[in-house]
């Protein structure tokens, strides 16, 4: 193999073939890891809802990434593999938690806000949104999150998650309802 791999000609599919074959952490799964950290991130830190834990999942993904970077068949895409490792991930980092600490966070900063009345920003609204998700049970959560705020379609959505497609569509129904349901004054748009 030539020593000076142009990996950025490259698809994910083709450097997920080179990286498997690597003994370490070669130009192939470097430039897959440049590729991915944002986007890693990202669905990190709207399933773990802040930075130090996003931080903390992202790492995990890629060490996990790297670890089973012999594993990826080329059945879907490359893409579509790194999300269902950073969703098992971080549900798995969530159920670890537990629900007891993520709850007195939201007490702590409802009372900052309540404190510094509020002035209706985005970092309001956004907090706003992740505590109304927080009802649902994680998967739900994970479904909605990557399918509206990740632009995933249902057919991505189903394979992450290892369910049919109908199936796919009607969690995110039900769980779309669920919140209608919970807050009934906010309008949720239409799917």
């Amino acid at each position: 193999m030539d020593t000076l791999l142009d990996t950025a000609e490259l698809t994910d599919e083709q450097l997920a073939a080179l990286a498997a074959r690597e003994r370490s952490d070669g130009p192939a799964f470097v430039e897959l890891v440049s590729r991915y950290r944002e986007r890693v991130w990202r669905v990190c830190f709207r399933l773990l809802g802040n930075a130090e834990d996003a931080n903390d999942g992202a790492q995990e993904v890629f060490v996990r990434m790297f670890l089973n970077r012999d594993r990826f068949q080329g059945r879907s895409k490359y893409s579509t593999w790194v999300h269902g490792i950073a969703l098992r991930t971080c549900l798995s980092l969530r159920r670890g938690r537990g629900r007891r600490e993520r709850r007195e966070n939201i007490v702590a900063e409802q009372a900052g806000r309540a404190a510094g009345k509020g002035d209706g920003s985005a970092a309001e609204l956004s907090l706003d949104l992740m505590q109304m998700l927080d009802v649902l049970e994680d998967e739900d959560r994970a479904l909605l999150i990557l399918k509206y705020a990740e632009g995933h379609s249902y057919e991505e959505l189903a394979e992450t998650f290892q369910i049919g497609v109908s199936a796919c569509k009607m969690r995110i129904s039900r769980a779309r309802e669920k919140l209608k349901q919970r807050f009934s004054e906010h309008s949720f748009g239409a799917e």
